[in-house]
């Protein structure tokens, strides 16, 4: 990830020293609890991923932003795309864990040009501030943000052109940083491994095996820059969209069509089915297979065919599967180091694996997905238990549960810092299965996947604060504000209180009906009849039907045909809606495509 010589040692000195927050004890009680009897190591894990952050974040005077989480790497100096990265799970705590707040140590001094004591490593680190942002913004629906980022500070747009303009040899006046390497050109941007995050990647080399432990080829224009700078122009087309700024909003989608169409034309390898870093002058492909090959793809850059092939590699034991997958160069690539990883040699990072697994579910691989991320996470745990001493580490090994090495030595531990993105995000999303979340909606997907008991309680987004937990066919949801949950893409409206749902197979459900668990309606969704099972119980055989926003659609008589209570909703159209039985209970229907 980083190397420190001689003369950033030196600078060490001359930073103030800082002061660590006295935070005491990790108030469990404010952070989101799982629930999976299936491994209770998982959930072990992802404690000590929570406890290892809180003793990262840290406090310094003469900075903007005080407390702030702590990349794990140095006590003086800060990283851009660390930083991005641990807030992937800084989101699922945001009133315990400065996360977003601590981007303010990177946007003030760089773009309203503010003294800082904090020193930032390296100002053309990946520009993944626009997509951080509107990861955040999904989880918390906090428009008064968004509104100030691109209508007064305007730090995303500001960054952008930076990135675009940037010279080697710029300096900030203001700010401790090491020198710049990234430079735009007509068909991308030069740049350099440490710059890109991926320190001794063997991208650029011009033999079979790399030469030097950073080729840096000065040919070689970057795919994860221009890649990196398209998720950009999306998202912060996308976050425009959220706030109604409809003119900002279609000129950065502008912008993004525009690299999104350089992107195809020059840098896909139809015959690899992947992305490669390509030659400034022949526009020839340096084909060396590694994960920032899948920006184009998280930016939702690909057409679904290209994905198919890029998911096909995920797969390939010999390419970024295997026992552990999403290694850091192909295993079958010639400077593949099967051992211990060597670093960005093919060591298992959890950035790059978490945004690898983040473009899969783009194209709707949720599966792939979910089977990636618990190999992951397995390895992680696996790690934990039986290498001593028991931590999280910066990387893994490609092949055995225990750390990777950078050349002789060992990576580092502790490492909470963005390696927590395992056992906390990738735990949540893919293995517990609650991989989307869109609080400006009220929306939480969830790809059930597990028959055991498994969940999450205390899920915070927007303002509702919900627990569900399953066993088998039957899940019960607690919440404080009524919101969507998507199971298995079958819509169920959870109101505030209690409920228990009954899901019945992998497509079929039954609602357990509100009230009185002896009266149920099944098959839920159906194309055209319900079935009321107890509803001779009932003191009245009326119905009713609404939409989900109260307008009434259909009322009538529930039938009893010889004894077999029903309904036929066969007229309805295609969607979500909400029955009242009788004078007491209502459920919601599901009402198939017939």
């Amino acid at each position: 990830m980083k190397l420190i010589g001689f003369n950033l040692i030196l600078l060490l000195y001359l930073i103030p020293s800082m002061t660590f927050a006295q935070n005491g004890a990790l108030d469990k009680s404010a952070i989101p609890n799982p629930i999976f009897e299936e491994n209770q190591d998982y959930v072990d894990l992802y404690w000590k991923a929570w406890e290892l952050a809180w003793d990262h974040i840290k406090y310094q005077d003469g900075i903007p932003q005080s407390p702030y989480m702590d990349e794990a790497f140095s006590d003086e100096w800060i990283w851009i795309w660390d930083t991005c990265f641990m807030l992937h799970f800084c989101k699922y705590a945001p009133n315990v864990f400065p996360g977003i707040e601590s981007l303010d140590n990177f946007y003030k001094p760089m773009h309203d040009g503010l003294t800082t004591n904090a020193a930032i490593h390296i100002l053309d680190n990946p520009p993944l501030f626009a997509w951080t942002e509107l990861e955040y913004y999904k989880l918390t629906n906090d428009k008064s943000r968004i509104e100030k980022l691109l209508h007064e500070q305007k730090y995303l747009q500001k960054h952008f052109n930076w990135f675009e303009t940037a010279q080697p040899g710029f300096k900030l006046p203001n700010v401790k940083h090491y020198g710049i390497c990234i430079k735009k050109v007509e068909d991308g941007y030069h740049w350099e491994g440490g710059r890109s995050g991926m320190d001794n990647t063997p991208r650029g080399r011009t033999g079979v095996h790399a030469t030097k432990a950073r080729p840096n080829n000065p040919k070689m224009l970057w795919i994860d820059a221009i890649a990196q700078q398209g998720l950009s122009a999306s998202a912060i087309s996308q976050l425009s969209a959220a706030i109604g700024d409809e003119e900002l909003e279609n000129e950065w989608l502008q912008k993004y069509n525009i690299i999104k169409d350089k992107i195809n034309s020059l840098y896909w390898n139809e015959e690899d089915g992947i992305y490669y870093d390509i030659n400034v002058d022949t526009k020839e492909h340096f084909k060396c297979k590694t994960p920032a090959s899948y920006w184009p793809m998280l930016a939702g850059m690909c057409s679904k065919e290209q994905a198919d092939k890029m998911a096909d590699l995920i797969k390939d034991s010999d390419v970024f599967g295997g026992v552990v997958p999403w290694t850091t160069v192909s295993r079958d690539d010639a400077d593949f180091v099967p051992e211990n990883g060597n670093y960005w040699r093919g060591s298992v990072w959890l950035p790059t694996a978490y945004m690898g697994i983040k473009a899969l579910e783009k194209y709707g691989y949720q599966e792939l997905a979910n089977v990636t991320s618990e190999k992951i996470l397995k390895h992680m745990s696996l790690t934990y238990k039986n290498y001593t001493p028991h931590t999280i580490w910066e990387c893994y090994s490609p092949s055995l549960p225990e750390p990777a090495k950078h050349g002789n030595k060992l990576v580092r531990p502790d490492f909470c810092g963005w390696s927590g993105l395992g056992p906390i995000s990738l735990f949540i999303e893919n293995v517990l299965g609650f991989y989307d979340v869109d609080a400006e909606n009220n929306v939480v997907k969830w790809n059930k996947h597990h028959d055991t008991r498994h969940g999450i309680e205390r899920f915070r987004f927007g303002n509702v604060t919900t627990s569900i937990i399953a066993e088998g066919d039957v899940v019960k949801v607690s919440a404080d504000n009524p919101y969507t949950l998507v199971i298995n893409d079958v819509d169920f409206h959870i109101e505030a209180g209690e409920q228990t749902l009954e899901l019945k197979g992998v497509s079929t459900f039954s609602v357990i009906i509100k009230g009185d668990q002896n009266i149920k309606v099944f098959p839920n969704p159906t194309k055209d009849y319900l079935y009321i099972k107890g509803a001779s119980q009932l003191q009245s055989n009326k119905f009713s039907i609404n939409s989900i926003d109260g307008k009434r659609i259909l009322k009538g008589d529930i039938k009893n045909v010889n004894g077999v209570y029903e309904v036929n909703i066969s007229s309805l159209k295609r969607g979500v809606y909400i029955m009242k039985v009788g004078e007491l209970y209502s459920v919601k229907v599901i009402k198939q495509r017939g």
